[in-house]
């Protein structure tokens, strides 16, 4: 597919990293020449300077053969005319804006984004949606990634096995005799950077990371079986003053469970900003690092930190120290795939990829098969998808084992009615199925083949 990224910086790069995994020509247009030059040295891209609005500038990105337009530069200005433009001039059939400003996002004014307005077939607001991302997983303690599918009912979640775990060398397939109340699929496990999809007689080690598909009303249960349950979050300190931190301030005033949270900037006008939007929130203005202003913040009776500077190494120093002050649960949010060897030395620190959650938005337009719901799991490695199933679908009336899908993908579970199924190779897809199938990037363009 010919993609072209406008915006170079840390939501565009965040985008590059993941689309050049797939088999897709890439362009980005930046007006810093110093961005393009660092992005074209990491990536396989075409980099043309210039403002991603000036027709000029889309005609040398060669516009005109291009499938798809995402736009995600730091003016929202810029990328609904980047929009407009593309439709206009080059009649670029899928257009993806990146808007910040919460006065565009007013549901009031939905209507402004279609066809007879301003032609954007969807908007995505990465820093809301990174928010909402570490929001959920403050709210289930424990894990590292949770990611709600088929409106919520079910949830994929991510944790690491502990030593104490009453499954550990329990084959799979013996987990409900031990416990019959539970209910859930082991969909796979990454066993020190290893990551494969568990058979039944397979079991779980000290420090694995599984991902598990289940019921909602379930993951207490679940976690609590696993041995990996976790004291609810109730004092909260977020390194950052930005629209990361602000969103997860906002949800977390309309939460009577969290009592506390603590914001700490060092940037005065972050600072003055950040504390404008919040009203239940204290703002703190000082250096991160300083004894005096981490006692402010309340850092030694904290249940949990989140770090969301605009600097990974920002971020990984204070999860650290906050682990050095007592904090079980740290969050870090990076940019850089670097960090992808350093978890062992980083330790239980929950590390956030920004172009994983960033991408889960918009997967479903770069699929080639209908994708209602999908997610970038990890930091990369796989993504799960909402399938649904309709009477003309190829799939309908085949067994899952006749489809021949790759080792490394799974049909997880199907949604039939209002019943969740964990299948078996033998199950009969039917017409109106909802189908979460986990795949594994290596098998992405397979996948799709046999699904389009």
């Amino acid at each position: 597919m010919k993609i072209i990224v406008c915006g170079a910086g840390s939501v565009g790069r965040s985008i590059v990293s993941y689309l050049v995994k797939g088999n897709n020509d890439i362009t980005v247009i930046d007006n810093n020449q110093k961005r393009l030059d660092d992005l074209a040295q990491e990536f396989d891209i075409l980099p043309v300077f210039g403002s991603a609005s000036y027709p000029s500038v889309l005609e040398k990105a060669d516009a005109s053969r291009t499938q798809l337009l995402i736009a995600a530069t730091d003016d929202d200005e810029v990328n609904m005319v980047s929009c407009s433009v593309a439709q206009a001039l080059f009649n670029i059939p899928r257009k993806i804006a990146r808007i910040n400003s919460r006065e565009f996002q007013n549901p009031l004014w939905s209507t402004l984004y279609g066809d007879k307005n301003i032609p954007i077939d969807l908007v995505i607001s990465p820093e809301e949606e990174i928010g909402k991302y570490i929001y959920n997983i403050l709210k289930i303690p424990g894990v590292s990634e949770a990611h709600p599918l088929v409106n919520s009912k079910l949830y994929l979640i991510a944790f690491k096995i502990p030593e104490n775990s009453p499954f550990i060398k329990v084959p799979l397939l013996n987990l409900k005799q031990i416990d019959p109340d539970l209910d859930l699929e082991v969909v796979c496990i990454n066993r020190r950077n290893n990551i494969f999809i568990p058979y039944k007689n397979d079991f779980v080690e000290y420090g694995d990371e599984v991902y598990i598909l289940t019921a909602a009303d379930k993951i207490s249960l679940t976690m609590s079986a696993f041995g990996a349950e976790h004291s609810a979050i109730e004092r909260l300190v977020i390194f950052g003053g930005n629209a990361v931190s602000r969103c997860i301030g906002r949800m977390i005033e309309k939460d009577d469970n969290i009592i506390s949270c603590k914001i700490i900037e060092e940037d005065f006008k972050k600072a003055d900003q950040t504390a404008r939007e919040l009203n239940d929130t204290v703002v703190i203005q000082g250096p991160m690092m300083s004894d005096k202003i981490l006692s402010e913040a309340g850092i030694y009776g904290a249940d949990a930190t989140v770090a969301v500077t605009l600097e990974d190494e920002d971020n990984l120093l204070s999860s650290l120290l906050a682990k050095k002050c007592g904090v079980k649960n740290t969050i870090a949010l990076v940019n850089s795939p670097a960090y992808n060897n350093l978890v062992d030395i980083i330790g239980n620190n929950i590390l956030v990829d920004r172009s994983s959650v960033t991408i889960s938005h918009i997967l479903h337009e770069l699929r080639r098969t209908e994708v209602r719901n999908a997610y970038s799991l990890g930091r990369g490695f796989a993504e799960v998808w909402e399938i649904p199933l309709d009477a003309d679908s190829k799939t309908v009336g085949r067994s899952i084992k006749s489809l021949d899908l790759p080792a490394s993908s799974k049909i997880c579970a199907i949604i039939r009615e209002e019943d969740t199924i964990y299948p078996s190779e033998e199950e009969v897809l039917q017409a109106g199925d909802m189908l979460l199938l986990y795949v594994e990037s290596v098998s992405i363009r397979k996948v799709e083949k046999i699904l389009a």
